[in-house]
């Protein structure tokens, strides 16, 4: 299964044995039980030395180096920051008719929202998020905003718009009055190759770092069908094709399982839902290395809201629901028996509120993983599809200082990370002891 096999127990490898001599203004984190996101055997009575905003060493036993701040974490389980890597920061579930907000709400509405979000998350111990779809220049600001130390947030991976055919997916005018424009409407509307090499290049001037496809049909989008391929192969290769020589990798979409298995053919980095993926996607996701981002909280949140406010959706959303929310959970039981690559991802754009995510993990273990594969999933392998293992993902030394604690064990309660008590980003506390802490 994903996530056997590796090093177990290699602690001479993970813990340096003699102290770090400390700095002024260091801190020595004392962990009572250690989770270090590399997949080892959990430690226990370890200090994290950190200096700035990296990790400079992991001790054996509660050291406290001259000059240093000590933490106490010494009755909670420490680990990474956790991170998500299907996130939507600027979006928010507004009840109501959704067809009135799409037509009243405007970017600045979102990014108000967006920086409220971002708060929220980073309190609820997701130090980092890879948003796959917003418009580009609102979730851009809010990206170095959050770098520039001017608002609270993770740190954030973002592709703007979503890229997709007209009245696909990603498509902002469906199901809407055709003589009815915005000026970004057009920016994720992509019809032949050409335009599709176009947009990747201006979404990477504009201050991308990934691309996110539609190749299928989605859930929430009027009238399209999720199991149809509706982006040709030619346009996927220009999208994947021009992205990757540009450095960055791409996310798919992708929900019926002609477009899941096309779209890894043509070498995309990760497969978004993957619904209806059967065995012969899972080959070819081991094959090509691909991860699948199973999404499995927005879909049992959509399905719940369609049996019991149908209303609140776009038309055909919550027929679509009632059929694409079960199959998720299916659909990761059925990757992680086949040795699939699994990131942890929500799809949270407010169906859940922001700073739920970890609700996911629950779904996750029920669906068949283990509680240390789930936490993988957020750490380690969520770490790798973003493409900053050096830095993010793992509590070693040189890695930033991003640590959550919590009470109790997560690898005999998963549901202990909804509850995440402490959290540190870069060397700054943001919560202790359960509560914001004012920076």
């Amino acid at each position: 299964m994903a996530g056997k096999g590796f090093v177990r127990g290699a602690l001479a490898a993970l813990l340096v044995s003699a102290a770090v001599p400390a700095m002024a203004g260091d801190i020595a984190v004392h962990a009572g039980r250690l989770i270090d996101g590399t997949g080892a055997v959990p430690l226990q009575n370890v200090t994290i030395v950190i200096h700035g905003d990296r990790i400079v060493a992991v001790e054996r036993g509660f050291t406290a180096p001259a000059g240093a701040t000590v933490i106490d974490l010494s009755q909670a389980t420490v680990l990474p920051g956790l991170i998500d890597c299907h996130d939507h920061i600027t979006a928010s579930f507004h009840k109501g008719d959704p067809i009135r907000n799409a037509v009243t709400r405007t970017s600045y509405d979102d990014e108000v929202d967006g920086i409220n979000n971002a708060r929220a998350e980073l309190l609820a111990g997701f130090t980092t998020i890879r948003d796959v779809g917003a418009v580009t220049p609102v979730v851009v600001a809010i990206k170095r905003a959050v770098n520039a130390g001017l608002i609270p947030g993770p740190r954030m991976w973002v592709s703007g718009e979503a890229l997709g055919p007209t009245g696909g997916h990603g498509d902002p005018a469906n199901g809407l009055d055709p003589e009815l424009s915005h000026s970004h409407w057009t920016d994720s509307v992509i019809d032949s190759p050409e335009e599709a090499r176009r947009a990747v290049r201006r979404l990477r001037r504009e201050g991308a770092d990934l691309i996110k496809i539609m190749p299928s049909g989605g859930v929430m989008s009027i009238g399209d069908d999720p199991k149809v391929q509706l982006m040709t192969d030619d346009e996927i290769k220009a999208v994947i094709d021009t992205a990757h020589g540009l450095g960055m990798k791409v996310a798919a979409h992708a929900h019926g399982e002609g477009a899941i298995n096309r779209t890894i053919e043509l070498g995309v980095d990760s497969i978004e839902h993957g619904s209806f993926a059967d065995a012969r996607s899972y080959a070819l996701m081991r094959q090509h290395g691909t991860y699948l981002v199973p999404t499995m909280l927005v879909g049992a949140r959509v399905e719940q809201h369609a049996r019991l406010h149908p209303e609140d959706l776009n038309p055909s959303t919550a027929e679509k629901a009632l059929v694409i929310g079960p199959l998720l959970k299916h659909n990761l039981h059925d990757a992680y028996a086949a040795g699939v690559k699994v990131a942890f991802g929500t799809d949270t754009f407010g169906m859940s509120a922001h700073g739920e995510n970890a609700q996911e993990f629950g779904i996750m273990v029920s669906a068949g993983m283990t509680p240390m594969d789930a936490i993988l999933a957020a750490t380690r392998n969520a770490a790798d599809l973003i493409g900053d293992t050096a830095n993010i993902g793992s509590i070693q030394a040189g890695r930033y200082a991003d640590l959550v604690a919590v009470s109790g064990d997560p690898l005999h309660d998963i549901t202990v990370l909804e509850h995440v008590g402490f959290v540190m980003k870069g060397g700054t506390v943001y919560k202790a002891d359960g509560k914001p802490v004012a920076n």
